[in-house]
């Protein structure tokens, strides 16, 4: 446990290095739209899962803060949730489609040798429509975009409640 003199330290230490949606509003503006636009047709769970792992992966505290905040507001549980980071050691938490969508986050997120292996995005084919796979990718995509602007300007979590906009 913390105390609140190394709480007030860290926060100053890892204080904000730019308020990039205010310096940029135009930009931030698009994203809002571009994630509405993504998150259509994807199963609310499922996108909180996608976002919660990208940003695990991306080390995004504020996004991390934000995703299961907004997972746990939805009725996801903590078990899920906590165990996300694991999830290949803990495949049973997760349905087959869950599993085969966190697989394609995790390719589209890391880009192994500069490509998602045919056989993640067969896996992730096999258990999604067309449309819905391809709101799926811009939902992955969209999330790592958020998370580059949270981990480069040091957005500050622990502020974000459920329902607020980014």
């Amino acid at each position: 446990m913390s105390t609140a003199e190394e709480t007030v330290e860290y926060a100053t230490e890892h204080a904000p290095r730019l308020r990039w949606a205010q310096a940029a509003p135009e930009v931030y503006k698009a994203m809002i739209r571009l994630d509405a636009a993504a998150r259509k047709g994807v199963d609310p769970t499922l996108y909180e899962l996608v976002k919660i792992r990208a940003s695990q992966i991306n080390h995004c505290a504020f996004c991390l803060d934000m995703h299961t905040k907004d997972a746990l507001a939805a009725g996801e549980s903590v078990q899920r949730i906590v165990q996300l980071s694991a999830w290949q050691e803990s495949k049973h938490f997760y349905t087959e489609k869950e599993l085969a969508a966190i697989e394609l986050t995790e390719a589209i997120t890391v880009l192994t040798d500069g490509f998602v292996p045919d056989e993640v995005y067969d896996k992730a084919a096999k258990h999604f429509e067309e449309a819905e796979l391809a709101q799926l990718i811009a939902a992955i995509t969209v999330i790592n975009a958020w998370n580059r602007f949270g981990v480069t300007t040091r957005m500050t979590p622990g502020h974000y409640q459920p329902g607020q906009h980014q």
